[in-house]
């Protein structure tokens, strides 16, 4: 089966997302409370909002591809996808920061087809920009400014700039640095790691920790259609519809492989 997903459905998903982002500004300005998952990470009214938003918009707009969203795996409710096509939902990608309020969150939507993401959206609402990826190229709007085309960028002479998780750092990840010229390194939150691979910002971002599919699919695709990749260590191309949809370690970049020896 081949998805075919128009310039309308592109601009239907980006609505989708912002509109999901709404609902998460309005608890964001609340006094909110946080519960537990069963997997000790914290969820809010805010992914429950965006995520039931989301699920209820793409089924308006097709009920052909199963969803597959992070609050309703949590309630043992992910649908099984086969070999098909399905939708991945992160509704508030980068809880921990939502709870922090440093802004640096992300409403994540990806179609999945083969293995690969082909489609993705990512919105940051503080930020006023969204980012997204499909066959038709990668596109931002940063800061509420117009759309323009993005693209990954060759590995700068004087050293790379590393993207780290801001919640995540460890020593497997100065391990890894450590073989590269290094000669910025950036802290981030969430998918907006992989927008700034794929806005040409940075250059190497190396996630030794677990994550799951619905944390990376649509930043994936907007860096995978800016020009980049997503690898495993083993170097091959990171893939979803995994058993679990927990992914292996893994490095995005926007250098080519010759480039990535700098």
């Amino acid at each position: 089966m081949t998805v075919s997903l128009g310039l309308g459905d592109i601009d239907s998903l980006r609505d989708i997302a912002e509109r999901a982002g709404q609902e998460i500004m309005e608890v964001y300005a609340s006094d909110f409370d946080v519960e537990t998952k069963d997997d000790a990470s914290p969820v809010t009214a805010a992914d429950k909002r965006a995520e039931a938003l989301i699920t209820r918009e793409i089924k308006k707009m097709t009920d052909e591809f199963p969803i597959v969203g992070e609050e309703a795996f949590s309630d043992g409710l992910a649908p099984s996808v086969g070999g098909r096509p399905f939708w991945l939902v992160d509704p508030l990608d980068g809880t921990k920061e939502f709870i922090k309020r440093n802004g640096e969150f992300t409403v994540n939507i990806a179609l999945v087809e083969a293995g690969r993401p082909v489609v993705g959206v990512v919105h940051a609402p503080v930020l006023k920009s969204t980012y997204w990826g499909s066959h038709n190229g990668a596109f931002a709007t940063i800061e509420g400014a117009g759309m323009q085309p993005i693209s990954a960028r060759p590995a700068p002479a004087d050293g790379l700039v590393a993207l780290v998780s801001r919640s995540h750092r460890s020593a497997e990840v100065d391990e890894f640095l450590g073989a590269y010229t290094i000669a910025e390194e950036i802290s981030a939150g969430s998918s907006l790691k992989f927008c700034h691979v794929a806005a040409g910002r940075a250059d190497l971002y190396p996630r030794l920790g677990r994550t799951m599919e619905w944390d990376t699919a649509a930043g994936h695709a907007v860096l995978s259609f800016a020009g980049g990749h997503v690898r495993t260590l083993e170097g091959g191309d990171l893939a979803y519809g995994k058993a679990g949809f927990e992914n292996p370690h893994f490095v995005a970049t926007g250098l080519e492989s010759d480039d990535e020896d700098t």
